[in-house]
């Protein structure tokens, strides 16, 4: 008779996972979702692309000439803070919400993503849609309104590329605010219709009384609106230009503190 003897000391093989190859799972599933949701889809896919359009007309009729500007130096950056406020951060502000009321981020927990991890991987679609977005938008305006090409480009890409970081964070303070995936819609609407009426997106800071003008200069998407306009225009001096990131810094900093702080990863009841 012949003995057969198994090593079970040996582990079993172990398939290991990276940050990236977790995120971009959470990232591809969260997609999957968005596609499905019709409203958050046109929320962030259509708005932007209509808006920045639709107000042209206003900003036809101001005195863009007395503050050295053009059509075009106001309409190209207000379209890509459309896009901000509506793919990135509307969007982002409700899918938060609404995997937190579904238990969603709370299982996530349980396994190997990290919180971060979640938080980043929820928001890649959206962000990617924002920056596809913006390209497109930069594309459209640089052929209708003949800005032609930009003559400090560096300060446009930090501009786009703070202003893709900030949003997501302000998202997620947004959503760990509100009780439901209703109320959370409700509770981003002050800073999205402050941040349209009052960081340049219709109005520019430019044509401004000078003591609102320094307000708005506070305001989260000032300093990505001013950027990508002195990217284009190529008058921003690097002292404006250090103040716009340090305020976009700061922003950023305080959304992400606030995150860590107060976000809520299970359902109020």
């Amino acid at each position: 008779m012949s003995v057969v003897v198994t090593d079970r000391t040996k582990p079993a093989a172990t398939t290991g996972t990276t940050a990236a190859g977790r995120m971009r799972a959470l990232a591809r599933a969260e997609l999957t979702l968005i596609g499905r949701s019709k409203g958050t889809l046109f929320t962030a896919v259509c708005v932007p692309l209509v808006l920045p359009f639709s107000v042209r007309s206003s900003i036809d009729s101001m005195d863009l000439k007395g503050a050295g500007l053009t059509v075009g130096s106001v309409l190209l950056p207000s379209a890509i803070g459309f896009s901000l406020l509506f793919a990135v951060y509307s969007a982002l502000v409700g899918v938060y919400a609404a995997r937190r009321e579904e238990l969603v981020l709370k299982r996530l927990r349980t396994g190997e993503l990290r919180d971060a991890e979640i938080l980043a991987g929820a928001a890649v679609p959206s962000v990617a849609i924002g920056l596809t977005q913006s390209l497109v938008l930069v594309a459209a305006c640089t052929a209708v309104l003949d800005v032609g090409a930009p003559r400090a480009p560096y300060y446009a890409v930090l501009g786009l590329l703070l202003g893709l970081v900030m949003w997501p964070a302000l998202a997620a303070v947004t959503a760990s605010l509100s009780k439901s995936v209703e109320s959370a819609q409700v509770a981003a609407m002050p800073l999205l219709l402050l941040s349209m009426l009052g960081s340049g997106t219709v109005v520019p800071l430019e044509v401004m009384p000078d003591r609102l003008a320094s307000v708005c200069e506070l305001l989260p998407l000032t300093p990505v609106i001013t950027l990508v306009r002195g990217g284009w225009t190529g008058d921003l001096s690097a002292h404006d230009a250090l103040g716009a990131v340090a305020t976009a810094v700061a922003w950023t900093v305080l959304a992400v503190f606030a995150v860590r702080r107060w976000f809520r990863w299970e359902p109020r009841r």
